[in-house]
């Protein structure tokens, strides 16, 4: 995709870089969002070759997406994901910014940047008209997937009560949805389980949301027209819009937690020497085998949460297991963003150690 000719110039201020680009964005016509990108920021001097672009759509994202404005929130409190969150109506404009969020994900695409933050893999579905399927709703929602799988392999008959239809707290009062025309009345039977899993699994991720989907899908596709995406599947469309999540290692190191152990032990010294070798994506498989997501919340480090149900931030944890013999590799408790790390005797065999179990990380050294 090549820009036309002519520019596309954008001014905005840092501190108002949200409601600014919005205005901006939503003024303009699709074929003028197709020509080259000048960026400037209000009150900096400087020429956009390319840079100043890089840096307006990371920072736009990152309010854009932050799951405080209500377009977005997490797929789980310990994913980092996004999704689009059900009860955006609470702002009577919502599908207006939905529209415009498309048509940002539609102009980093178009002229080869990223965005800082990544959807499900649902979402990248659903932008490809691919259709859902019970296995993309693992990552998710692993308890429902779990009690679905089950459904499905079980003989059900005279254990589930089940209708087509399913209930739903929407703020404070229970809402029930039928799957189908009159599903209330349709019981759940051996005979039509699948097609009872199929409609449920598109309802759990369309589940009031299906506007705010459509209005982000034509902003998107203003400037990537359905026709381009076919070559791609989801996994493809996802490095295209996200890239490989960049982590940074200051910002880690800064918001970790150590015990029995201090930053001028040795170990730790040797731990934060290996990740600053690591390429981003080992990084990232790092973080995963530690805390079980590649990606770090939109407010850095400090805000990393636990799977425990534990209120607040669980940060990152580096915990010096002096009495584990040294052939054992290290050891990741995700639940607590943990890592245990034996007293390695030196720089390479914790590098060694380290790597495998980070290589290994399918279910092998992982609690």
């Amino acid at each position: 995709m090549q820009p036309q000719s002519g520019h596309c110039r954008l001014e905005v201020s840092r501190n108002e870089i949200f409601e600014e680009s919005y205005r901006l964005i939503m003024k303009m016509r699709a074929k003028d969002m197709r020509k080259r990108l000048m960026v400037k920021f209000k009150g900096e001097e400087g020429l956009d070759y390319g840079g100043v672009a890089r840096e307006w759509l990371h920072l736009l994202s990152r309010e854009m997406l932050n799951p405080q404005y209500g377009l977005f929130q997490y797929s789980r409190d310990d994913h980092y994901t996004l999704q689009i969150n059900p009860d955006s109506g609470v702002n009577p404009d919502h599908l207006s910014y939905f529209h415009f969020v498309g048509r940002t994900l539609g102009i980093a695409v178009f002229h080869g940047h990223c965005l800082d933050g990544g959807f499900t893999t649902p979402f990248y579905k659903q932008l490809l008209n691919k259709p859902i399927t019970l296995g993309d709703i693992e990552g998710v929602d692993p308890e429902l997937h779990r009690s679905l799988t089950w459904m499905l392999e079980s003989n059900i008959s005279g254990i589930i009560e089940s209708t087509f239809s399913v209930e739903n707290n929407s703020f404070g009062a229970l809402v029930v949805h039928e799957l189908k025309p009159g599903g209330a009345a349709i019981p759940v039977t051996e005979e039509n389980k699948r097609e009872y899993v199929k409609l449920y699994v598109n309802y759990r991720f369309m589940r009031g949301i299906e506007q705010q989907f459509l209005a982000l899908q034509k902003g998107f596709c203003e400037l990537i027209p359905n026709h381009l995406l076919r070559p791609f599947d989801e996994r493809e469309l996802e490095l295209v819009i996200g890239g490989i999540s960049s982590i940074d290692v200051n910002d880690w190191r800064n918001n970790t937690r150590l015990k029995h152990c201090t930053n001028e032990t040795t170990q730790v010294l040797w731990f934060w020497q290996v990740v600053e070798s690591y390429s981003s994506e080992m990084r990232a498989r790092l973080l995963q085998f530690v805390t079980g997501s590649s990606r770090v919340p939109l407010q850095g480090f400090r805000a990393l949460q636990g799977s425990t149900g534990a209120v607040g931030p669980r940060l990152f944890t580096i915990h010096l297991t002096v009495d584990v013999p040294t052939q054992n590799l290290p050891k990741a408790h995700t639940c607590f963003n943990r890592i245990d790390l034996p007293p390695y005797e030196n720089y390479q065999l914790l590098c060694d150690k380290l790597t495998q179990a980070v290589e290994e990380t399918c279910g092998f050294a992982v609690e």
